[in-house]
């Protein structure tokens, strides 16, 4: 689609709700979707203006091509106060506080790229939760007596990742630890032991002399005794 005053491209946005690779639709009678709500800061001044001007030259059109050149009194429009309540009634989200809030879509796939412009290919590098660049068309429609400005989706850059929304975790917060790792060893302290006290020592005992008898006798002698044979008094 050729750049022209309905287009706009933001600067930095958030994503939320994001059904870029794969048509979605939360109601069985509608037609399946490529989409994405985009986040954008109310301090980004330049953007709005940009999608202010883009509404603005999309509801020309309209009274030309779709309004029998006739400006309705209520154009719907599909950029919301992120601070007041959806068009149901129910509070916005708190991710969407302090931004301008719109969901683009496409029933074509749109263009994913990363920074450096070449296409993603992990679908799951891109969340609710990231910051990117979109580019969109601004568009008037006349549907089953409703008049508005639709904005149609066409290109998505990502630019950087953020705190998943909706519940999304990382892989480490999912799975924690990674199977194998060794566990870190727990350590416990403890007073140091006291050495052992040296028994005392004692000098050994002279063991008692042993009386001596004579060989060829197996009792002590209690007499003193004479040995012929060898003229030896014994115990005397």
């Amino acid at each position: 689609m050729a750049i022209t005053e309905t287009t706009v491209t933001t600067d930095r946005a958030r994503l939320s709700f994001t059904h870029l690779f794969e048509p979605y639709t939360n109601d069985p009678k509608q037609e399946a979707k490529y989409s994405v709500t985009v986040l954008v800061p109310k301090s980004d001044i330049a953007t709005k203006q940009r999608i202010d001007a883009a509404i603005t030259a999309a509801k020309q059109k309209g009274v030309a091509e779709k309004w029998n050149g006739v400006m309705p009194p209520v154009v719907a429009t599909a950029v919301h106060d992120g601070d007041g309540v959806r068009p149901n009634g129910e509070p916005f989200g708190e991710e969407c506080r302090g931004h301008w809030v719109f969901t683009a879509s496409s029933k074509q796939p749109p263009q994913v790229v990363d920074i450096n412009l070449n296409p993603i290919i992990n679908q799951t590098d891109v969340y609710s939760g990231c910051y990117a660049r979109v580019c969109v068309n601004f568009f008037a429609y006349n549907s089953n007596g409703k008049r508005g400005v639709g904005i149609g989706l066409n290109a998505v850059q990502k630019l950087e990742d953020g705190e998943p929304l909706g519940g999304r975790v990382s892989a480490a917060e999912a799975f924690g630890t990674p199977m194998g790792a060794a566990p870190q060893p727990q350590y416990q302290t403890f007073a140091p032991q006291q050495p052992a006290p040296v028994p005392q020592q004692y000098a050994p005992q002279a063991a008692p002399a042993q009386q001596q008898y004579p060989p060829q006798y197996n009792q002590p002698v209690q007499q003193p005794y004479f040995d012929p044979l060898t003229g030896v008094t014994y115990g005397g």
